[in-house]
C-alpha cells in the first residue's frame, strides 16, 4: 500500500494579508516564517518523518514554484529523504487538490492524505491514526469534539438571529489530515466536478458521494494558522516544541555519557 500526501498551498492568505495591509507586503501565509523557516516547510517535515508516507505533492501558484524550490534547497535538506513533487494549484483549494490528484499514480486501495499547508503542529500519531482509519473505513479525518455551545443562526442585515442550539455531542470540528482510499476520493472529485459542486473540504465531497467518513481524535495544538492571533499562538507552540526537542537531545546525550566503560565493567567483575 502506498500513501501519498497532498498539501494544497496555492491560497492567498487573505485574512492574514488584510491584517498587514498597512505594513509592508506580506508573504502568503504558508510562506510566513515561523522560527526562521516557512510554515509550509515545518508542515512538510511532519509528513517526511512518518515512515508510512511514500510521496508528497504540493500544489502551489505557478509564480511561487521557483522560489519554493530554492527555499527547499536551502532550508529543507532533510526533506530530500522523501519524494516531493510540485504541481500547479488552482483558484480554489478543491481545484488545487484535484490537480495533484490527477498527477498521482495510485492503485484503488492506496491511501491519499490531504493536509492544510498551515497546520504545522500535526503529530506523527495523528497522521498514522488517520492512515489506519482510512485503510479500515475508506475515509477518515482528524477532528475535535466541540467544547463551546454551538448555535445555528439565520443571517440578517444587522448580523444574525439564533434559530436553534445544536447538541455539542453531535458536533466535531474538522481538522486535517483527511485520508481516503484513492478510488473513493477520485470518484468524489469526479462527481463534484461534473456537478459543479464546490465543497469546503475533501470530506464534504466524499460525504456527498454517499460514503461514510470516520473521525479520529485530533489535537487542540493542530491549529490552522489563518490570522495574526493564530500566528502568535503558533510562535508559542513552536517555542515549546523547541524546548521539548532540546530536552530530548540533552537526555540522549546524558544517557550516552552515563554508559559504563570497559574499565568500569572490569572493576565490577
Amino acid at each position: 500500500m502506498k500513501v501519498s500526501v497532498i498539501i494544497p498551498a496555492a491560497g492567498l492568505g487573505t485574512r492574514m494579508a488584510a491584517a498587514a495591509r498597512d505594513k509592508k507586503p506580506a508573504a502568503s501565509k504558508q510562506f510566513t516564517e515561523l522560527a526562521g523557516t516557512p510554515i509550509l516547510i515545518h508542515t512538510l517535515r511532519k509528513f517526511v518523518a512518518v515512515p508510512e508516507v511514500s510521496e508528497i505533492w504540493i500544489a502551489l501558484r505557478k509564480q511561487e514554484m521557483g522560489e519554493f524550490r530554492d527555499r527547499l534547497r536551502s532550508d529543507g535538506n532533510d526533506v530530500a529523504q522523501k519524494k516531493v513533487e510540485l504541481v500547479e494549484g488552482g483558484e480554489h483549494r478543491q481545484e488545487s487538490v484535484a490537480n495533484a490528484l490527477a498527477a498521482i499514480s495510485a492503485a484503488a486501495g492506496d491511501i491519499v492524505l490531504v493536509h492544510d499547508a498551515v497546520r504545522p503542529f500535526v503529530t506523527q500519531e495523528i497522521i498514522q491514526e488517520v492512515i489506519e482509519a482510512a485503510q479500515k473505513y475508506g475515509a477518515a479525518i482528524a477532528g475535535l469534539p466541540a467544547v463551546d455551545t454551538v448555535k445555528q443562526v439565520e443571517r440578517t442585515a444587522e448580523g444574525a438571529l439564533i434559530t436553534a442550539t445544536v447538541p455539542r455531542e453531535r458536533v466535531v470540528l474538522a481538522q486535517t489530515p483527511q485520508g481516503f482510499r484513492y478510488e473513493i476520493l477520485k470518484k468524489a472529485f469526479d462527481e463534484a466536478t461534473a456537478d459543479g459542486f464546490l465543497g469546503t473540504d475533501e470530506a464534504s465531497l466524499v460525504e456527498r458521494s454517499g460514503k461514510e467518513v470516520a473521525v479520529v481524535m485530533g489535537s487542540p495544538r493542530n491549529i490552522k494558522i489563518t490570522t495574526p492571533a493564530d500566528m502568535e499562538l503558533a510562535e508559542f507552540y513552536s517555542a515549546i516544541q523547541n524546548l521539548d526537542n532540546e530536552g530530548t537531545r540533552i537526555a540522549r546525550r546524558s544517557r550516552v555519557c552515563q554508559r559504563p566503560t570497559s574499565d568500569d565493567l572490569r572493576q565490577k567483575s
